[in-house]
């Protein structure tokens, strides 16, 4: 994820902090809010690290593990995580699919990032489909899911963005300010947005709270709800047993996709809905720009060369054309 948000400090108040393994930027529009915004959300994330973590022993999704095809009932929380992974799974015809969890943990990205890059232990790569999300079946009316025996679930495609989504509207409701949320760079919004709106650099960065210039185009767009992601294959990679990996996986091949795309990102109606887009972007490749279009998705994808492209909507940015000439 390669957001980074960038406030003007004169109307807002910021801080910065590490949680669910990544960055975190919280912003409000009244300063006096702040601390007491940053209780109520380090909560919120802990809550959300306890139900949805595929690194916890004692997480409730790896729990999920050993139900061996029985319906368990899971909590409010996790319940919602996993409608959210299933509706982006179905509204990207299965490019996004949580059932990948085993594929992740063959890529050797089956700990926190920061372990993966330092571990040398070799891999094999196998082709291999993922079970398919179809196969998870979540009753919303008991919080009961049934997962099938030797599927393991994976939500990082999905889990961080809509953990963003909640906890922009959570705080916005609770504060009555304007709120930003950024986790890892998928950033969600809500409340009353700055004067401007939300000024959000988009670039290829490989910190989550990274705001400082990097080489590579740029664009800097403005957003007052909703919310914006960014994915991409240049942040969260390593290298194992002479293999170049990263963590957007193909569910069709339990593969780390080979994309025409080093980053694409997405904005809409919420951070949820814009993440998913940009992973099943990745994934399909050179039929993401007419996916994306006939969705009426904003985006901005930047190839390997740097060449930048565009879909309806995305505002056009100088530093984008300045990068492509």
């Amino acid at each position: 994820m390669t957001t980074a948000p960038r406030i003007t400090p004169r109307t807002t108040a910021a801080t910065e902090w590490r949680a669910l393994g990544t960055g975190v930027r919280l912003v409000v529009t009244d300063p006096a809010l702040l601390d007491s915004c940053n209780l109520l959300l380090a909560r919120h994330l802990a809550e959300v690290d306890a139900a949805c973590s595929r690194f916890r022993a004692d997480s409730e999704l790896a729990a999920l593990d050993t139900t061996d095809g029985r319906p368990v009932r899971v909590s409010p929380l996790l319940a919602q995580a996993l409608e959210v992974a299933l509706r982006a799974a179905e509204s990207t015809d299965g490019t996004v699919d949580p059932t990948v969890g085993s594929a992740m943990d063959a890529i050797g990205y089956d700990r926190d990032f920061t372990l993966v890059q330092e571990d040398d232990r070799p891999v094999r790569l196998t082709v291999k489909r993922a079970p398919g999300w179809r196969t998870v079946r979540l009753d919303l009316a008991s919080d009961t899911v049934t997962v099938p025996a030797g599927v393991r679930l994976d939500l990082g495609a999905t889990a961080k963005a809509w953990a963003a989504d909640r906890a922009a509207t959570m705080l916005a409701e609770t504060a009555g300010c304007g709120v930003l949320v950024s986790l890892g760079g998928d950033t969600a919004v809500a409340g009353e947005s700055p004067a401007d709106g939300w000024q959000i650099r988009v670039q290829d960065v490989t910190g989550a709270v990274d705001r400082t210039p990097t080489q590579g185009p740029y664009a800097t767009v403005g957003l007052r709800s909703g919310g914006l992601a960014t994915s991409g294959t240049a942040a969260r990679n390593w290298r194992r047993g002479g293999h170049d990996l990263h963590h957007i996986v193909d569910p069709r091949t339990g593969l780390p996709v080979r994309s025409p795309w080093r980053t694409v990102s997405v904005a809409a109606s919420t951070c949820a809905d814009a993440n998913a887009a940009t992973t099943a972007a990745l994934v399909k490749g050179a039929d993401a720009e007419r996916w994306l279009t006939q969705r009426g998705l904003p985006a901005r994808l930047v190839a390997h060369s740097g060449a930048v492209v565009t879909t309806p909507g995305w505002p056009t940015d100088r530093a984008d054309l300045e990068a492509a000439a």
